[in-house]
Order: structure tokens, then sequence, then C-alpha cells
């Protein structure tokens, strides 16, 4: 992730079907600091993502296709039925979920960059 001069590695897990985009970070109980997940879709997409079974608070980045983080939310876990949507209100093409405030502990926001190795 490329915030000015400043490069952040981050290792994930890529999520690129449909059963894997829905399962996404349920049922993890702890995120290693520098890890998460990389939803990969393969239009644009609107809408949000929900915390249903996901037991520990996430940060979560929507990207353009160049890789740019459009919008940056924070999402906290949800254990009954009926959970709230976090929703950037824009179209994406990727997103990315890491531990609660990962983004904002190292200095990336948004209009930075996301380079996909």
């Amino acid at each position: 992730v490329s915030s000015g001069e400043r490069t952040t590695k981050l290792t994930v897990q890529v999520a690129d079907t449909h059963r894997k985009r829905e399962k996404g970070l349920m049922f993890v109980r702890k995120l290693p600091e520098n890890e998460g997940m990389l939803f990969v879709y393969s239009e644009k997409i609107y809408g949000g993502f929900w915390m249903k079974n996901t037991f520990i608070p996430l940060s979560i980045a929507f990207l353009d296709s160049d890789g740019e983080i459009l919008k940056i939310l924070d999402m906290e876990p949800c254990k009954v039925d009926i959970c709230p949507t976090y929703d950037p209100e824009l179209s994406y093409h990727y997103a990315i979920e890491v531990n609660l405030g990962w983004f904002e502990k190292n200095q990336i926001k948004e209009g930075d960059f996301v380079k996909l190795d």
C-alpha cells in the first residue's frame, strides 16, 4: 500500500469467488497485524458489507480498478440476525478488510494506492 513516499506491506487472503466473498472473515477469532482479506470482483460492484458472524472489528477500504482507495470504513462485529450494512455509497472493484484501525495506524488514507502482486 503506497502513501506518498511510504510503502506498507500487507499479506492478504484472496476472496475471488462468490463463496469465498460470502464467507469473508466470518468466524475468524484473530487476524495477524499485517494481514487481511482482499475481495476481488470481475466487474465494478455497488453495495456494502455486513459483519454477521464476524468476531473481530475490522476496517475496510474500497478500491477502484487502478487500486486507488476510494473510501475507508470501520466495522463492528455482529452476533445478531439483523446486522447493519457498511455501504461506501460508490462503485468499486476491490475491497480490503484488515484489523480495525490498521489504515489509520499506518497513515493510509483515501486517495492512496494499493499495488496488487
